[in-house]
């Protein structure tokens, strides 16, 4: 059993990466419906650097009231420790993945232990280690219920409507921008899988990598305007978004669809008078759906790339090589192992 003490990162205030400190917090219990996890590695996510920034990303009306201080980060891949007496399905000893209580900022990873709930957790793949483990959950999650299955009834606070995936197959044309980072690169994978020919869009440098992904066509966005080459795509999955998302819109047959995965800037009356669709979500926590993102990983069918991995001790690092971008795949923590 754990000590009554571990080591985790906390933010006392907001910031840059030097306000998050690696200091010692008690040991959390689980509650009714709670799974005690000892972290072996967590995964480094954007609403991480929000949550650290205080949240400016949001409009004011939307962010959430936050307690300080606080641990950020919600992907972790470890072991079970202890279970509450209502658990079942879990045991002390399974390895496991999760994405916690998100969109919640109260995940708690980057820490020794934390408590998930139950419903948050998925099997880890016994294929792959705990860091491509724990680089998983959000950014494929994130692909999975925009491409896959949203797997939820809740509203977007961005959006009315609720959002639904473009069926996928063989003919289907997708087009994945910032295709090499972490939601990008589940992006791609996923497609293929699905039987679309998928072009990717990403500095030239990653060419390689996204054609080992199984990108039929890169756009290397550094020499070439996507919007100036791509034509009659079904879908276009912004993982970048913000205000120069409304450039895809012509890119797409009517009746195709823009997905920004981040807030974007797009004239409705535009999309409409193109006869396109613009659609967002917000990814959920769901353990049986990262169940089945854990079987395509097992088979590898889909992989984990990792761009970097840092001890939990230096999460400010890790943060700092966040903020420089370019990133191919997932940064993540490592060494978090208790007791």
């Amino acid at each position: 059993m754990p000590t009554t003490t571990m080591k985790a990162i906390r933010l006392h205030t907001y910031g840059g990466p030097e306000v998050l400190r690696h200091e010692d917090v008690p040991v959390p219990a689980p509650k009714p419906g709670e799974v005690l996890v000892r972290v072996h590695a967590v995964g480094v996510n954007p609403p991480d650097w929000y949550l650290r920034d205080g949240l400016t990303v949001m409009p004011e009306e939307l962010r959430p009231k936050i307690d300080l201080p606080v641990v950020p980060g919600t992907d972790v891949s470890g072991v079970v420790e202890a279970v509450a007496d209502d658990v079942t399905g879990f045991s002390p000893g399974d390895e496991v993945f999760g994405m916690l209580r998100f969109p919640g900022f109260d995940g708690a990873a980057y820490a020794e232990y934390v408590v998930a709930p139950a419903s948050d957790l998925a099997p880890k793949p016994a294929g792959i280690d705990h860091v491509h483990a724990a680089g998983a959950p959000m950014a494929g999650l994130t692909a999975w219920q925009y491409l896959v299955e949203v797997g939820h009834d809740h509203p977007s606070p961005f959006q009315a409507a609720r959002h639904r995936p473009v069926a996928l197959g063989t003919g289907t044309r997708v087009l994945v921008n910032g295709a090499a980072g972490g939601v990008g690169h589940f992006a791609v994978q996923l497609a293929k899988w699905k039987g679309a020919h998928v072009t990717a869009v990403a500095s030239g440098g990653h060419e390689p990598f996204l054609r080992d992904l199984g990108a039929d066509e890169v756009i290397d966005y550094t020499r070439t305007r996507p919007e100036e080459t791509a034509r009659d795509l079904d879908l276009v999955l912004d993982a970048v978004g913000g205000p120069t998302s409304h450039r895809f819109l012509r890119t797409l047959r009517r009746g195709g669809a823009l997905f920004p995965v981040f807030f974007a800037e797009v004239d409705p009356e535009e999309a409409a008078r193109l006869g396109v669709t613009v659609s967002i979500s917000q990814v959920r926590s769901n353990g049986p759906q990262l169940a089945e993102l854990g079987h395509l990983l097992d088979a590898g069918t889909v992989r984990v790339a990792i761009d970097s991995t840092y001890p939990l001790s230096r999460a400010q690092e890790a943060h700092e090589r966040a903020a420089r971008g370019h990133i191919r795949g997932k940064i993540v923590l490592t060494g978090c192992e208790g007791g």
